[in-house]
């Protein structure tokens, strides 16, 4: 399991106005190339966001579906990786000062990727998972 965070000069109102736009997570999810679609009620409990993963020409389309919602507090998704399997992602944001403080918590629960040792997977899951964070500051910080 990967857990990491950051703290963001950001409220948390402006980080959950981020992530309750579904079409701007390739701004910030590493690997997520281009959103194709999403629910017209993401990110209510059930709405899915169909994307691609990759760079092309190797582009395979997927979806992430949400599992778990409390506004501006938490997010938990289901995010299918094919042909590696399914991760469950939980972002919570934690007032901290006039900021917020986001934690990402990451693992696999589904397909061949939960017979990968953690000490294999765990470290780029949680390089990928600071860098995530570290796009999504940009993003919040800059908002008008």
């Amino acid at each position: 399991m990967s857990h990491t965070s950051r703290d963001l000069a950001a409220t948390p109102e402006t980080v959950w106005e981020v992530l309750s736009d579904g079409w701007m997570y390739p701004l910030f999810v590493v690997g997520a190339s281009r959103m194709r679609e999403v629910d017209d009620d993401w990110p209510e409990v059930g709405a899915r966001l169909h994307h691609s993963v990759g760079a092309w020409p190797a582009l395979l389309d997927d979806s992430t579906q949400v599992v778990e919602m409390h506004p501006r507090t938490t997010l938990t998704l289901l995010a299918y990786g094919w042909p590696f399997g399914r991760a469950r992602v939980t972002f919570r944001l934690t007032p901290s000062g006039a900021g917020t403080s986001v934690e990402v918590e990451e693992r696999v629960d589904r397909g061949p990727g939960r017979f990968v040792p953690s000490l294999l997977h765990d470290p780029p899951m949680t390089w990928r998972n600071t860098e995530t964070l570290r796009r999504l500051a940009y993003v919040c910080e800059n908002r008008p």
